[in-house]
């Protein structure tokens, strides 16, 4: 039973890792092989340009889950290092997103033409959105560390029910400062 959480991560990164790779493998060669074959009217040199720098972050986000994700195993397969972990939050699940979103893209462009690349435009909006909330949240919560939060609270007259307790009963009256 030793290092049952690690085999376990490393399981689950490794089936990721494998469908997230099936997964871009089909869409990238669907994309290719319908524009080439199907749509090759409307498919013109900046198609594929389009396709290779709007689809160059997915690649990337691709390569960088491999390299990090990866479990590492020994010779006679023990697990050495199982590998970030792939579902946690944070900048994981923003890469997560923009992979989704690129893949989404590529998939629409296929059928709409280079039009549908236009619709990439909100992995940077929505990255603005994210930066945005989190500094605003940030920031709400350093306001209540500088201390004024206990003396308004006092002011507006709103006491735990465990000081009200406490003062009903005759003991320590809470005294701020």
């Amino acid at each position: 039973m030793a290092q049952k959480a690690a085999k376990q991560k490393a399981a689950r990164n490794t089936s990721i890792l494998k469908r997230t790779h099936l997964i871009s493998l089909a869409i990238n060669t669907c994309f290719i092989l319908l524009r080439l074959l199907v749509f090759r009217r409307s498919c013109t040199r900046q198609t594929y340009i389009l396709y290779g720098v709007l689809s160059a972050p997915a690649f990337a986000i691709e390569f960088w889950f491999e390299k990090m994700g990866r479990p590492v195993t020994g010779i006679n397969g023990e697990v050495k290092q199982p590998g970030e972990d792939l579902e946690a939050k944070g900048l994981t699940e923003y890469m997560w997103d923009v992979l989704y979103w690129t893949w989404g893209c590529t998939l629409v462009a296929i059928v709409l033409g280079d039009r549908a690349w236009y619709g990439w435009i909100v992995v940077p909006l929505y990255s603005a959105w994210l930066a945005w909330t989190t500094f605003g949240n940030m920031k709400q919560g350093m306001a209540g560390m500088a201390g004024n939060k206990g003396a308004e609270d006092t002011a507006n007259g709103s006491t735990s029910n465990r000081q009200k307790k406490m003062e009903k009963r005759g003991g320590q009256k809470m005294q701020y400062r």
